[in-house]
């Protein structure tokens, strides 16, 4: 199979930016009519005259309908702190309720003698409003005021809830699975290479909007501040994004060839029955696990265009690491268990262990009846394999050791999030150990990235 100009010298970085644009293309093109819709699911709900259902619009576009009914002139005000994220930064949404009859829009207050939220006395005059192009409202007590124009705030309040949603900075994790299997099958990156990347990423954010679909119930008690049950994404355009980001990474898997596709429909089987039922029951951990193995074997399948047998260490390796994250990830809201942190961490000190060493295949052997040579001193390809494992185990024994001295929801879900973002450097030190370090260095230098874009949203 002739892949044209893009055949020859296809090096990792390329594979690696032309994947990750592949995917994001993808993923975006699909989003961008189920986006624009849903960011407005939560606008202002009117009350009749008499009371109703109370919906109000808070600061970033997000809706707090209680649903508790208020007679007419009833003023509340609400506040909504959201979890710490992994990256230890709060995330907040305030409400505030209260519109009289005869209003149209939760910024058309009248003026009061109350204290404000922020401590002002009464309500905000037209000149504090900020100035705007937008039409002029008519109050019902004949006053006018300028309505601000759509800008940057407006989109940004529109994609920052699919952001979220998708969890975006836990993106930067995915690219590593198909470099890493393509260097532990033994085999350049290609133009087929890029398109794993594309499937993986389209996969695995399906897997992301299909688990906060089923989890909005548990979300609305646990995690109010979640996309869905905070009103600022719709069910049903959760449920949309997964379905059509499937069909996206099976169909650039199929693009890659038939042992990819062969790898990839499993692999979304496992997406679809880890979210919708299996992450309730005892399997839950090991079909997590067994999804982020089946990603890396996507990369190996695709790139050699064949058996992925040759990387199946590789993928062991990984699986255990992500079981034991998702085994910390089911007490992430309650807290209260530091048997899985404790357990993670020796598994991670014990993986740690297996990437520095060098492999097998590449150690000194005696000839026979010789005597055994004195180890070699360490090429440059041995101290870049000890660096990354020694960045894995730093980067997920911390987090993971705090959280079992005190199992808080908060220290849990940090744990959670530094598991999350070791999977980086672990792919790098996996690609190290097969005699890949560009490919290792490549990786690696997603990690910081992911760090930085994992402070403003959340990876958990």
């Amino acid at each position: 199979m002739r892949h044209g100009a893009l055949r020859p010298k296809a090096g990792p970085g390329a594979v690696l930016g032309l994947g990750l644009g592949l995917g994001t293309a993808a993923g975006l093109g699909l989003l961008l009519g189920l986006g624009l819709g849903s960011g407005r699911a939560g606008a202002t709900r009117r009350r009749g005259t008499t009371g109703g259902r109370t919906g109000a619009v808070d600061g970033t576009g997000a809706v707090d309908g209680t649903g508790a009914d208020h007679g007419p002139g009833t003023e509340e005000r609400t506040a909504e702190r959201g979890f710490d994220t992994a990256a230890g930064i709060g995330q907040g949404y305030e409400s505030s309720e209260g519109q009289r009859p005869g209003e149209s829009s939760a910024r058309e207050r009248p003026s009061g003698d109350g204290p404000s939220g922020d401590g002002a006395s009464g309500e905000r005059s037209a000149e504090e409003l900020p100035a705007g192009d937008g039409p002029v409202e008519e109050r019902p007590d004949g006053d006018a005021r300028k309505r601000p124009s759509a800008g940057p705030a407006d989109a940004s309040r529109t994609w920052a809830p699919w952001a979220e949603l998708l969890r975006l900075p836990a993106l930067f994790t995915v690219p590593g699975d198909a470099l890493t299997g393509a260097a532990a099958a033994g085999a350049r990156p290609n133009p087929r290479t890029l398109l794993a990347i594309g499937s993986s990423l389209c996969l695995y954010e399906a897997g992301m909007a299909l688990n906060d679909w089923a989890d909005r119930a548990e979300d609305a008690v646990d995690r109010p501040h979640r996309p869905l049950p905070s009103g600022r994404i719709r069910p049903a355009a959760a449920l949309a994004a997964a379905v059509g980001l499937t069909g996206a990474g099976l169909a650039l898997a199929a693009a890659a060839g038939r042992p990819a596709l062969a790898v990839a429909a499993p692999l979304a089987a496992t997406v679809w029955a880890y979210d919708l039922g299996l992450k309730r029951t005892a399997a839950g951990p090991a079909a997590m696990a067994a999804a982020r193995s089946l990603d890396l074997l996507l990369g190996a399948a695709a790139t050699a265009g064949g058996s992925a047998r040759p990387a199946l260490p590789a993928a062991a390796a990984l699986g255990a690491h992500t079981l034991a994250v998702t085994a910390v990830s089911r007490r992430e809201t309650q807290g209260g268990s530091s048997a899985f942190p404790l357990a993670a961490l020796l598994a991670t000190a014990a993986l740690a262990r297996h990437t520095a060493r060098r492999p097998a295949a590449h150690r000194p052997v005696a000839a026979a009846g010789a005597p055994t040579p004195r180890t070699a001193r360490p090429s440059p390809a041995d101290a870049l394999r000890v660096a990354l494992s020694a960045g894995y185990a730093l980067t997920a024994l911390r987090p993971y050791f705090h959280a079992a001295l005190n199992p808080s929801p908060q220290l849990t879900q940090r744990a959670v999030g530094g598991g999350i973002r070791a999977m980086i450097p672990l792919q790098a030190a996996l690609s190290a150990r097969a005699g890949a370090p560009a490919t290792a260095v490549l990786v690696a230098a997603l990690a910081p990235a992911a760090r930085h874009f994992g402070r403003k949203v959340s990876v958990t």
